[in-house]
C-alpha cells in the first residue's frame, strides 16, 4: 500500500486545549507516524504520513479537534512520503 504525506495547519482555538495530544491519539489509532507541534502565530503543525484512507481520516478529525477546540481553518498539502517517521509524537 502506496504511502503518502498530509502536512496541515489548523487555525483557531487550537492551543492550550489538548489538541497536540488528541491529534497524537488519533493518529497512533489510524496507524500514521508524523507529529503535531504548536507554531508561534497560535496555529498547529500536524505533519503525518501513512495510507491515504488514513490521512483522510486524520484530515476529518482535525477539522474539528478536541472538544474544547474551535476550529476556524485546516490548510493542507499533500506529497510523498519521505520515511522519516517511526511513530507520532508531540513536539
Amino acid at each position: 500500500m502506496s504511502h503518502q504525506r498530509l502536512t496541515m495547519r489548523i487555525s483557531g482555538k487550537v492551543q492550550g486545549v489538548y489538541y497536540r495530544a488528541s491529534a497524537a491519539e488519533k493518529a497512533e489509532e489510524l496507524g500514521v507516524t508524523g507529529y503535531a507541534k504548536n507554531l508561534p502565530d497560535g496555529r498547529v503543525e500536524v505533519i503525518a504520513e501513512g495510507p491515504q484512507t488514513a490521512l483522510a481520516s486524520l484530515q476529518r478529525w482535525c477539522n474539528d479537534g478536541p472538544p474544547a477546540a474551535d476550529v476556524d481553518r485546516v490548510d493542507a498539502t499533500e506529497g510523498p512520503a519521505t520515511g522519516e517517521f517511526t511513530g507520532f509524537e508531540t513536539r
